[in-house]
């Protein structure tokens, strides 16, 4: 009685929602299968190995240059503020935050209010090296070698010191990159299991959406921009396929794997065979790029140079 109940009781048997329910993302065959997407992944599908040669005195001599121009690091502070809360605070007046009034504020330099922070070892050489990968002994030239005004400011602040100056000399690492890396590529190849064996899961209405052209008969986005940008995809008469690539598909880089965002083949006859996307953001001016990003960025170009040679 209770097993049929389970099925036949009307209670038991829910509307389900479209919305808050999972959605897998499954290939579509028939795309895998099309001329064009096979064009495509045969253009794109091998690796490749990178060589990078630079002179470590001159990402020291940058380094240095880029921390006594860039590196500035605010005080640790903390503010108190004073108040009381109404002797009749309800459970409806505590959740939206009323039942309490201010009745001063005040902020203090945490330096000059507390010695929390005195005699407490902080490993600087080794956090920078872990955040950066460069050697000790280029960590402590640049240390050495920036202006002692600069390097005070570890006192006031060591954690913000350190997330602030290991950015300054990933990007100068990056910039050094960029003009000495080089690719070539080798005989391993992708294959189409990326694909069939990867899962991706999100909510329809979310971070998934349904789609018509894509390898996949969903989308799954990141951002909004990812989600107009597959819209114009659908839609646009001279595309045959696209896909938005899979994490396993990736390039290795000196600041780690990259994988670009999209895979895009093109009817035959529009003039164009394949086109690689890859990064969707609303800003794309190298400018506006992070360090790492363009330096990713530039390796792709670099190796898909190479594997097309």
């Amino acid at each position: 009685i209770a097993l049929l109940d389970l099925v036949c009781a009307p209670g038991n048997i829910q509307q389900e929602n479209s919305l808050s329910c999972n959605v897998e993302l499954r290939v579509d065959r028939y795309k895998l299968a099309m001329p064009a997407f096979r064009a495509l992944w045969e253009k794109i599908r091998s690796q490749s190995v990178f060589r990078v040669r630079f002179d470590p005195d001159e990402l020291v001599c940058r380094a240095i240059n880029a921390l006594d121009h860039r590196l500035r690091v605010s005080g640790v502070s903390f503010m108190v503020e004073s108040g009381v809360m109404h002797d009749m605070a309800s459970r409806e007046t505590l959740a939206a935050g009323v039942s309490f009034e201010r009745h001063s504020t005040a902020s203090y330099d945490a330096a000059k209010q507390t010695n929390a922070g005195y005699g407490v070892k902080y490993d600087l050489v080794g956090k920078l090296v872990e955040e950066t990968a460069l050697t000790r002994k280029a960590v402590v030239r640049i240390l050495k070698g920036i202006r002692p005004s600069v390097f005070a400011q570890f006192q006031d602040n060591p954690q913000e010191f350190v997330t602030k100056a290991a950015r300054l000399m990933n990007e100068e690492k990056a910039a050094v990159i960029m003009q000495q890396i080089t690719y070539e590529a080798v005989d391993a190849q992708y294959g189409t299991d990326l694909f069939t064996e990867s899962v991706s899961k999100g909510k329809l209405g979310v971070n998934v959406m349904k789609v018509k052209k894509h390898l996949y008969d969903h989308l799954r986005y990141d951002s909004e921009t990812e989600k107009k940008f597959a819209e114009l995809l659908d839609t646009d008469e001279n595309v045959a396929v696209y896909v938005k690539l899979p994490a396993g598909f990736y390039i290795s880089t000196p600041v780690g794997h990259y994988t670009p965002d999209w895979a895009i083949a093109f009817q035959e006859g529009t003039g164009k065979q394949s086109y690689f996307v890859a990064e969707t953001k609303g800003a794309m001016a190298p400018l506006q790029l992070r360090g790492i990003e363009a330096v990713k960025i530039h390796c792709a170009r670099e190796h898909f140079k190479a594997i097309s040679q």
